[in-house]
């Protein structure tokens, strides 16, 4: 193996990757700093300290980081001024969190003097994509140990054997069978693979789901929000201004109360194949109909068009790992300068799986006439005359093609 001096380590706490920091450890003999990022996952961080003590990492190379804002301001929020959709359904909760993961792993590597980054994504997986393309494009000569791609525990009873043999502490889940599916959060969303929900054909339990109610237990009476924007990014809530991660959490709380935001979806994977995963991203959901809502009155009609033609591209390069590539950055610049006239507010309306959007307006920014729009009497605002030669030259090609056909 080639020679490794310092390794920083993408670090849970979890099985597998204190299962790879011990075989960092064995294999490479090098020193290894851990990195366990908070970005709203909801479980205690802290147990990931005293495991990576536990396993003779220096108190100076544990690195526990609260990410949360920073997650949703400088990454959720710029997706979503794109409205982004990845193969029409998924809001790429998993995909947006890896490139901030892969920022971090190379500051500290940085801060540290490590000259390479480890991960525990798996040889079939888009993450092991994501963390190493970002990887590349922040430090070029970065290295990369990917253990799935080396060693041969390739399977769960391979893993809980190397853990029993190495005295590295299992889990009662991973004795009694393990977890039911694997599961990834963050303050986006939640999402759940494997097991039962590897057949497609299989409805997934109810029990599985946790962000959210089933609509059909959702409240029988609607909850209306007011979620004012600017520059594109909801800044309040029912006039209530709101740090990003503070927003997005409590959009989360709320459309999972109605039973809003869970998708169940079978994507094309970068690695080649196809891939079934169940997600909750309640907030995202409500997110992403209300920035549209706003827009609809704020944005120019051909600018509007031009976004939605981009969206597609970025959707995928989000989700193909390029993230830091040239091209998202230059499209995030045409997005973000579309997005100094979308202020105002929108007002939605919860109810058993449901966003409904219920009212928008914008004293600055509205494009919305009402004086052209109206079906009353507009006083010449509009002459109506001028649509017949509109009408005519734009017919004008299929005419000469009829009469020639």
């Amino acid at each position: 193996m080639s020679q490794i001096k310092k390794v920083v380590l993408a670090y849970s706490g979890g099985l597998d990757t204190s299962v790879i920091l011990t075989w960092l450890q064995e294999n490479y003999a090098c020193d290894v700093v851990t990195f366990t990022a908070d970005l709203g996952q909801g479980e205690e961080l802290e147990p990931a300290r005293l495991k990576a003590l536990q396993f003779g990492i220096k108190p100076e190379n544990i690195f526990i980081d609260d990410l949360r804002e920073e997650f949703v301001r400088d990454f959720v929020f710029p997706m979503f001024r794109a409205n982004t959709v990845y193969e029409g359904e998924y809001l790429l909760g998993t995909s947006i969190a890896r490139p901030l993961i892969a920022k971090r792993l190379i500051d500290i590597a940085n801060q540290t003097g490590a000259d390479t980054i480890a991960h525990g994504a798996t040889g079939k997986g888009n993450d092991q994509v994501r963390f190493e393309l970002g990887a590349y494009a922040l430090r070029p000569d970065i290295k990369v140990i990917a253990p799935w791609r080396e060693w041969d525990l390739l399977s769960r009873e391979k893993l809980l054997t190397y853990a029993e043999q190495h005295g590295i502490p299992i889990d009662m889940k991973h004795r009694q069978g393990g977890s039911p599916y694997s599961m990834d959060a963050n303050l986006l969303h939640i999402s759940y693979e494997g097991r039962h929900l590897e057949d497609p054909k299989a409805e997934a339990e109810e029990e599985m789901w946790r962000w959210t109610v089933s609509p059909e237990k959702a409240p029988d009476a609607a909850e209306y929000l007011d979620i004012q924007y600017q520059n594109g990014d909801p800044v309040a809530l029912n006039g209530k201004p709101m740090a990003a991660h503070d927003m997005l959490a409590e959009l989360n709380r709320l459309g999972g109360k109605h039973g809003i935001g869970r998708l169940d979806l079978v994507e094309n994977r970068y690695v080649g194949m196809k891939s079934r995963g169940c997600y909750e991203t309640p907030g995202g959901t409500i997110l992403l109909k209300a920035h549209r809502a706003i827009e609809s009155i704020t944005l120019d009609r051909e600018v509007a068009h031009l976004k939605d033609d981009l969206m597609p591209r970025y959707a995928s390069l989000i989700y193909n790992g390029y993230w830091w590539s040239p091209e998202r950055r230059a499209l995030q610049v045409l997005i973000d300068h579309t997005q100094q006239y979308v202020n105002g507010w929108v007002r939605v309306k919860l109810y058993k799986g449901n966003v409904i959007v219920t009212g928008r307006d914008s004293e600055s920014d509205s494009l919305f006439d009402s004086t052209i729009a109206t079906f009353e009497d507009d006083a010449g605002a509009y002459d109506q005359k001028d649509a017949a030669g509109f009408i005519k030259l734009n017919a004008l090609r299929m005419r000469i093609a009829a009469r020639k056909r």
